[in-house]
């Protein structure tokens, strides 16, 4: 290939906004351009060894910094379009590029030469220092860089030192190997996960079969059978927005077991199985681990968070599962009582709960989720969330049709300050395809900060997959699927409205259980009356949510809060148990899951279902050892949420702190600094658990 036209080694881009050329770039044009970068890379981290100068942070870091900076952006489109728009052919390049990617980071964190040079300068400026603390004139540009500077350095000094560079030769080669190794596990075992969920369709043509599916799944399931060419009847998936109404509401309980195994089973003992991955993934983590000196890989993993040890993180859970257990316990057992009032059921599935718990919920509250959905429709829900940034910072996002998308579905915004400003261009994807995976997610393409060509705005998508239009019927939401473009839209401000120097450390570049703070905040705002009346109108009629059913949803808030609250411990567990276990102990993946959930387990057991081997975010994403980051995040910001409620919800003065000190700031200095100049304390810890009821609020 003639790399001359290839739009991935383009360094002069002429579009606007600098925008990433998706309708030019082909699936063959990234294997050469990672490789050419990466000769380029490499030449530039020799003209750094080479320096004779003492080092410095102006001729060592931003050098370092800079010397990968194509390789960053191309290796940062490929990513982004293996999770969201992605074919087979795309898929298996991460079997060829990821081992190139890591070979090399291995490569620079490995070298003793950068290392001696990074340690002088930790030595001179930071090393016995006082880390600096976050100035109260936050306009101070000066004051902020030297933050920065100290973050950086030590942050930089900390990672050759977790990746290797204290090592031997002979150590540092078996790290390497490891790490290419791994390279490769992961986008394989998110493959497997995603062919198993394309794999499964259930075509249902009988009426019995669907009684009490709302009329909108129905209308979904139906244009989805005619686009896969069936004459009649519904057909269904493995996607959220396609089985979750389903188990929630058909009466027919084969039908709710059958989807429900099939969720439960993928990925596992099937054509696309991913027991030995996970078994060669946590083996290689944990030798990786004990090569660094660390008993284990969430030992390794936890040392850099906020929690800071593995007791620190073991205590926070068992605080919550002393409280959620027995509350989940009693949810458990009510709602047992009210399927075998109502239909005779004497032993509660997983395929019942649902189904059960939300007949509950009507019984108690007259409330059932289905009838919000005339009032969430997606283009009515994104100008929502877009109206209360406006509200809360003062910015602008305009949707823009000049920017090259990688798929038809792909809206694009730009936002604006208050000033006018740029603040950076946002892709937004909420539809389910079969080339893209599961869940939702946001992808900071482009980080805010200094390049080797000036200062940059960040480039962000978000990325769904939620209840798609059909023939008759627009995109009308459930509410934890309005619930989730809030809360993807909260991390795409975090990174929209980041103000950092230095790339390296701006938003959302935290620590990885500080993250969720921006977004799951960003959700509260879904329960307030004046924020959803911004927003929450018929499609057709344009009436406002009316307050009675505003009443009940918040009245229904906490309702089994328990078993949630249970849930997330137990992926937290899971996820724990699986990087501090010595992996010559575990024989089966099925044997070790059952043994470390039974504590949180209150349903029955499934027999041949395994949630382990579709766990993509410790397997295939960056939550290994950190999925308890969800609850501490929680934690974090039902206390920063408080001050909102005490302040009022669109306070601005309140709202321009938590964007100056916490979203503004990054990872330019430590997390808790940032918290207590917002909060004006430390966390409470109890926070979480008044809120979601789990406990009285304490005098």
């Amino acid at each position: 290939m003639n790399t001359k036209t290839n739009p991935l080694l383009e360094i002069k881009n002429d579009h606007r906004l600098k925008a990433i050329p998706f309708d030019r770039i082909k699936t063959e044009h990234f294997v050469p351009a990672v490789k050419e970068e990466l000769t380029r890379s490499k030449e530039n981290i020799e003209i750094i060894k080479k320096e004779n100068k003492e080092a410095t942070f102006e001729n060592l870091f931003i050098p370092l910094d800079n010397a990968g900076e194509h390789l960053n952006y191309i290796s940062g489109i490929y990513y982004s379009l293996l999770s969201a728009e992605s074919d087979q052919e795309f898929k298996k390049l991460a079997q060829e590029i990821s081992p190139l990617i890591s070979q090399f980071r291995s490569m620079i964190m490995t070298d003793e030469t950068l290392f001696t040079k990074v340690k002088a300068v930790y030595d001179n400026e930071v090393a016995g220092k006082e880390r600096p603390k976050l100035p109260k004139n936050l306009k101070d540009k000066e004051e902020l860089k030297k933050g920065e500077r100290y973050r950086i350095i030590e942050n930089s000094y900390k990672d050759f030192i977790r990746n290797g560079a204290l090592l031997n030769d002979t150590e540092k080669a078996e790290l390497i190997k490891i790490d290419m190794e791994l390279s490769q596990l992961s986008p394989k075992f998110s493959e497997n996960v995603l062919n198993s969920t394309n794999k499964f369709e259930l075509h249902l043509t009988n009426e019995e079969e669907v009684a009490g599916i709302p009329e909108s799944t129905l209308e979904a399931a139906a244009h989805a059978a005619k686009k896969k060419n069936k004459e009649n009847g519904w057909l269904f998936i493995l996607q959220p927005s396609s089985f979750m109404p389903l188990l929630t509401y058909c009466k027919n309980r084969k039908v709710r077991e059958t989807v429900s195994k099939a969720f439960r089973s993928r990925a596992f003992n099937d054509e696309f199985d991913n027991q030995d991955i996970i078994l060669k993934i946590v083996n290689l983590r944990d030798k990786r681990a004990k090569l660094l000196g660390y008993n284990n890989h969430a030992e390794y993993v936890i040392e850099n968070r906020m929690a800071e040890s593995l007791d620190n993180v073991s205590n926070f859970i068992k605080k919550i599962y002393d409280v959620a257990y027995p509350t989940a316990l009693k949810e458990a057992e009510e709602t047992l009582k009210f399927a075998r009032e109502l239909d005779g059921i004497e032993e509660l599935m997983p395929w019942d709960y649902g189904y059960y718990a939300n007949k509950l919920k009507e019984k108690l509250f007259a409330y059932d989720p289905e009838e919000l959905r005339p009032w969430f429709k997606v283009e009515s829900v994104v100008d929502g969330v877009f109206q209360v940034a406006r509200k809360l910072f003062g910015i602008e996002l305009q949707e823009v049709m000049d920017v090259p998308v990688y798929h038809p579905d792909v809206k694009t915004y730009e936002a604006y300050d208050s000033d006018n400003s740029f603040l950076g261009l946002l892709y937004v994807d909420l539809f389910p395809r079969e080339t893209k995976r599961g869940g939702a997610w946001m992808n900071p393409v482009q980080v805010q900060g200094h390049y080797s060509d000036g200062m940059r705005r960040p480039h962000v998508s978000i990325v769904a997959s939620l209840t798609p239009s059909s023939e008759n019927m627009p995109s009308l939401l459930r509410f934890d699927e309005v619930r989730t473009i809030f809360h993807e839209f909260g991390h795409a401000l975090h990174t929209l409205l980041s103000d950092c120097h230095y790339r390296s450390v701006a938003s959302p570049q935290v620590l990885w259980d500080f993250v969720e703070l921006p977004s799951q905040i960003l959700e509260n705002w879904l329960l307030e009356k004046e924020a959803l009346n911004l927003f929450a109108k018929h499609y057709e009629t344009g009436e406002l949510l009316p307050e009675e059913m505003l009443d009940k949803l918040i009245a229904a808030r906490n309702f089994h809060s328990g078993m949630a609250n249970l849930t997330q411990l137990r992926y937290s567990s899971l996820d724990l148990n699986w990087h501090v276990t010595n992996p010559d102990n575990i024989n089966n993946v099925q044997d070790f899951e059952r043994e470390t959930i039974r504590k949180y387990q209150v349903l029955s057991e499934v027999k041949g279902s395994n949630f382990s081997c579709g766990f993509g975010h410790i397997f295939a994403g960056g939550y290994a050892a950190g999925y308890y980051s969800y609850k501490w995040a929680e934690s974090l910001e039902a206390d920063a949420w408080s001050k909102f409620l005490e302040e009022g919800i669109f306070n601005r003065e309140v709202a321009k702190s938590f964007r100056e000190k916490i979203l503004a700031r990054g990872n330019s200095f430590h997390p808790m600094d940032l918290f207590v100049a917002f909060r004006g304390r430390q966390p409470d810890p109890e926070a979480l658990l008044v809120r979601d009821g789990l406990i009285k609020q304490s005098k």
